[in-house]
């Protein structure tokens, strides 16, 4: 895959750590600064308000900033805490300020989570540690905006419940697919891996605006409602987590 006439940045920022790709340069400047920003925001509002940064339930956040609402919205909607919904809510907003400059590509990946919004097709690498699907297989995103966020119990720094090597939300944005990913990810365990993957469709399906979700677990696969096209990458490729890296 390659990706001609457009600007690609890796930018790194306390514990946030992204990818963005853009068909104008002076959007990805607008994501750094918009990243910048909401995360300070969030920072001071923590300072104040500890229960919002530790909490694993809803925690209401209608006097916080607005990153912080966000992040509260879609947490509630999984029924985790809000910052289960961090990186991919940061990655909305960049996004939503790149598309203000008027660009036409603009993908921000944060620690795996995407957002995206793209007159061209996006390809994205699954990334989980050892799975067998690891670097092997992506996802061609042809519909925008979406979001796309992934869970692990084995793979990951962050927080599960669950033992499942993936699991991917594709959902109308990346704040609430990180939260369902989370969610799901929590229910993934036990012996029996059709029903816990089951068990994880079913949930994840049933929260209004999430689009579709992918399960490896123990090397079974569940995928159900509206999936990508699954694409199978080459050896040559060097993906990041979740990067995109946009089609000709």
């Amino acid at each position: 895959m390659t990706a001609k006439n457009l600007f690609k940045q890796v930018f790194q920022f306390k514990e946030t750590n992204c990818f963005i790709i853009s068909d104008k340069k002076n959007a990805i400047n607008k994501a750094v600064s918009s990243i910048n920003y909401h995360r300070n925001e969030l920072d001071k509002y923590v300072r104040t308000h500890p229960k919002f940064l530790y909490s694993l339930e809803p925690v209401s956040a209608k006097d916080g900033p607005l990153i912080a609402k966000l992040m509260d919205e879609a947490s509630r909607k999984a029924n985790v805490g809000p910052m289960a919904a961090v990186a991919g809510v940061l990655a909305d907003l960049a996004v939503k300020d790149m598309i203000d400059t008027g660009c036409k590509t603009a993908v921000v990946e944060n620690g795996g989570e995407v957002s995206a919004a793209s007159n061209r097709p996006i390809d994205i690498a699954l990334l989980a540690g050892d799975s067998p699907f690891s670097k092997q297989i992506g996802f061609r995103l042809e519909e925008f905006p979406t979001g796309v966020a992934t869970s692990s119990g084995l793979f990951s720094h962050a927080l599960s419940f669950g033992e499942a090597e993936a699991v991917t939300v594709f959902a109308v944005n990346a704040g609430l697919a990180d939260a369902v990913s989370t969610a799901v990810g929590n229910l993934i365990k036990g012996d029996d891996c059709r029903e816990a993957i089951e068990r994880g469709i079913d949930e994840a399906l049933s929260i209004e605006g999430v689009k579709g979700v992918f399960i490896s677990y123990k090397g079974f696969v569940g995928k159900a409602g509206q999936i990508p096209k699954i694409i199978k990458l080459h050896e040559e490729e060097d993906p990041h987590v979740f990067s995109a890296v946009p089609t000709v």
